[in-house]
């Protein structure tokens, strides 16, 4: 059956009858996958939130892609690096708070195409997957978003929807010329995009959860959104953190397992930390923080595993796309420990 996708290609029979629940049997035994949260904030390096947590201008931090050259970012390696790791599949950030795209968009020019770099770093790490048998999980910034006019504003929503700037944001749109509809519309166009341009998707990973449930999250129109996802493929995935609607195909809460797991459950971390250990940091820290160690990051697997859940476990690549040499030594001695495991139990 050549049009079952090649992370899928061991539930071919399952395929045929169900592409979803195919592809629910494969997420439930990938049990361990990549995190990579990478962007203009990696440049700065002070956390992925940087220009919230500094009130940073829109103008001012959208220059930093003039300086997004992605010079290292080799998605050859990052995918045979989570293969050595035994990972299943990466989950990258296509387009964070910062609204930044890593892949080529009709919808905005603020996209790694246009700068620097000149690429589409999701097209080369779908390609990358797709000849190792990898899922390719996207991650897409949807109830939050810090640079688009018509996203959610403060005065409406919280789950700090945006800066609190002051003065206001001028390019911001306000009052009656706020259309929230533009907003969705835009969303909609950019996942058609994802959906249409990057071959099999094994998820769609939401995030900005907390801003949709700070008012009427129907006004988001999530579940057409879902059903227009599977519509265009039936086998994706859709989360939304630990769930917005309760119609997600399953839940990636963060740092650990929900109390009550009601459908398949993924728990997603970082390998870093703040400095003095306070806080994570997602995107890469310049200085300070804590990484886990080989043994701290054994107990968090362990851990997803007892509670019968998948760890997504993330990285946040240098300013120059480069993995960090560091947690690429942790991971792979875990890859290795695995690996021995399993000879063991054979």
């Amino acid at each position: 059956m050549s049009d079952v996708p090649n992370y899928l290609k061991n539930y071919a029979d399952r395929y045929a009858e169900d592409p979803r629940a195919a592809a629910l049997q494969w997420f439930r035994e990938a049990r361990y996958g990549l995190f990579l949260h990478y962007g203009l904030y990696s440049l700065v390096g002070r956390h992925e939130w940087v220009q919230l947590r500094e009130l940073i201008p829109v103008a001012e931090y959208a220059k930093l892609m003039h300086d997004f050259t992605a010079e290292h970012f080799d998605a050859e390696r990052i995918a045979q690096f989570a293969v050595d790791c035994e990972m299943k599949y990466i989950n990258i950030t296509t387009r964070h708070h910062d609204s930044f795209c890593l892949f080529e968009t009709a919808e905005t020019d603020f996209n790694s195409v246009n700068a620097p770099a000149g690429r589409d770093l999701i097209k080369e790490l779908a390609a990358a997957c797709d000849r190792r048998g990898l899922g390719l999980c996207l991650y897409y910034s949807h109830g939050r978003d810090w640079k688009h006019p018509h996203a959610p504003n403060n005065d409406e929503w919280g789950g700090q929807a945006r800066p609190k700037y002051d003065p206001p944001e001028p390019s911001y749109a306000t009052g009656a010329a706020h259309n929230l509809q533009i907003y969705l519309d835009f969303m909609r166009a950019q996942i058609t995009e994802l959906l249409s341009n990057y071959g099999p998707v094994a998820a769609i990973w939401l995030d900005g959860i907390a801003v949709p449930n700070s008012g009427d999250k129907s006004k988001f129109q999530c579940q057409e959104l879902y059903d227009y996802i599977h519509s265009m493929q039936p086998q994706v995935l859709i989360s939304y953190k630990q769930g917005l609607l309760g119609t997600e195909d399953f839940q990636a809460p963060e740092h650990r397992a929900l109390k009550e797991i009601t459908k398949p459950m993924e728990i997603c971390t970082t390998m870093c930390s703040g400095p003095g250990g306070k806080g994570v940091s997602w995107g890469y820290l310049a200085e300070g923080g804590h990484h886990k160690n080989a043994d701290e990051v054994w107990q968090t697997l362990a851990t997803a595993r007892k509670s019968g859940c998948n760890l997504l476990l993330n990285t946040g690549p240098l300013p120059d796309g480069s993995l960090d040499e560091s947690d690429v030594r942790v991971l792979m001695s875990i890859g290795e420990r695995i690996r021995k495991d399993a000879r063991t139990e054979t």
